[in-house]
């Protein structure tokens, strides 16, 4: 049974990693012309908003509960490409903006820890370790080149225009593919040694263990 204080400490941490991640993709899309985030009420800190039933309840609980990892995803905020001032140059800015935001919250998490470390809080030490590494797991695994996902759209924004349209044609069958790799553990290999590097190299020159 997992205590109240344990929740917390991993709740808190992912439901703003989610929230801050999706907030910035609509945030940005609204700066360069696509008000459709904007319209539906997604430029918000509030994680309800966000939250998908299936993906950020029902298929982690069941992933935590089968096997003990988790994986899932919040909602994705409405971007209409085509309603950008410039829509595949900006496409990269809108899609790069929720993994930038996910390093961004990991540093804040870094100060967190330093302040509970002079304030003897282990509750929110042990936040802070959860809150790196929910966001630079979300950073890393978001920026793979696999359609939907963020790092697709930057690929495809850098793409000429014909390659583009053939890369964004496995889009459809870009989450079978995902869930695939993960069942088989290639992110083991691939977003997990990344994402120990990034940490370990906050916590070295911040003087952390």
């Amino acid at each position: 049974m997992i205590d109240i204080q344990t929740l917390l400490i991993w709740t808190i941490p992912i439901l703003f990693a989610i929230t801050v991640h999706e907030t910035a993709h609509g945030w940005i899309a609204s700066r360069l012309g696509d008000h459709s985030a904007k319209m539906m009420g997604r430029i918000t800190l509030n994680p309800i908003k966000h939250i998908s039933l299936i993906g950020t309840i029902l298929i982690p609980a069941f992933l935590y509960v089968t096997s003990g990892f988790i994986f899932g995803w919040a909602k994705p905020v409405p971007i209409n490409f085509n309603a950008l001032r410039s829509p595949k140059k900006d496409m990269l800015w809108v899609a790069i903006a929720g993994p930038v935001s996910n390093l961004i919250m990991a540093i804040i998490w870094l100060m967190i820890i330093l302040l509970a470390i002079t304030i003897n809080s282990q509750f929110l030490i042990e936040m802070g370790q959860v809150g790196i590494q929910i966001n630079l797991i979300l950073a890393v695994f978001n920026l793979l080149p696999l359609p939907p996902l963020d790092g697709a759209r930057v690929v495809s924004s850098l793409l000429p225009r014909k390659l583009s349209y053939q890369y964004n044609q496995l889009e459809p069958y870009g989450l079978y593919i995902l869930l695939s790799l993960l069942f088989l553990g290639i992110f083991q290999w691939t977003v997990f040694p990344v994402v120990k590097i990034i940490q370990q190299f906050m916590f070295n020159i911040t003087g952390l263990i």
